[in-house]
Formats: C-alpha cells, structure tokens, sequence
C-alpha cells in the first residue's frame, strides 16, 4: 500500500512565473492523452491549423494577438463540413499559465468558456 502511495505523490513543479506567453506563437502542439493522428496544431506566421483524422482534416484560423497573453482566432478555412465550427468564428484565447513545455489555455466563444493544454513539441 505504501508503494502506492508513494508513486501517486509525483513531485509537481510550479508554473513559470511569469507566464510565458509567447510560446504559443509559434510551434507544433499536441494535447494530453490524444495522439498526434486524433489532434494536432501548428502555429506559425500567426495562422494557426489544427489536424484532424491523421490530417485528412483541418480547421485554419488567423491569430490576431491583443497581447503577449489574449489572441483572438478567426475561422478562415476548413475541410469538414460537418464540424460545427464555422468560418468567421471567433474565438477568444488567454494563456492563463504555462510550465516548460506545458501551455494552459482559456478559450472563449459564443457563451462558452473551457480551458485546454497544449503540449509544445517544437
């Protein structure tokens, strides 16, 4: 019982302080517990497109950065025809903290609010 315990009781480090905003500018990212053929990201020249379906699918959005922390995400194009995320949608986002590689995300639109990690892989 006590190995139990003990394994459970990984050493959490602290968010960087302060946030390191910029790291979602650019790179490839991923999400926790879904692999990289399910989702994933890339950012660069402040288009951002997320993969879907071993990339068959995506979505492409432009960031239009408020500041270093709040972007807004604008719906430009996309494959799927049947995902409800619409062009010209507009997405408000905040990068509420961030821990090394690690990115935590509040999104807001249309009444909605969630929080997303990011895992940045390059």
């Amino acid at each position: 019982m006590t190995s139990q315990v003990k394994s459970q009781q990984t050493v959490q480090k602290k968010p960087d302080n302060p946030t390191k905003c910029t790291n979602i500018k650019e790179g490839k990212f991923l999400r926790a517990n879904y692999p990289e053929a399910i989702w994933h990201m890339t950012i660069k020249d402040n288009v951002q497109t997320e993969y879907f379906n071993n990339g068959k699918d995506y979505i492409k959005s432009t960031l239009v950065f408020v500041d270093d922390c709040n972007y807004k995400s604008i719906v430009m194009e996309k494959s799927d025809k049947n995902d409800p995320v619409q062009i010209g949608d507009v997405f408000s986002n905040r990068v509420v903290a961030t821990q090394d590689n690690l990115l935590k995300i509040n999104t807001k639109i249309a009444g909605s609010e969630f929080n997303v990690v990011y895992i940045k892989i390059k």
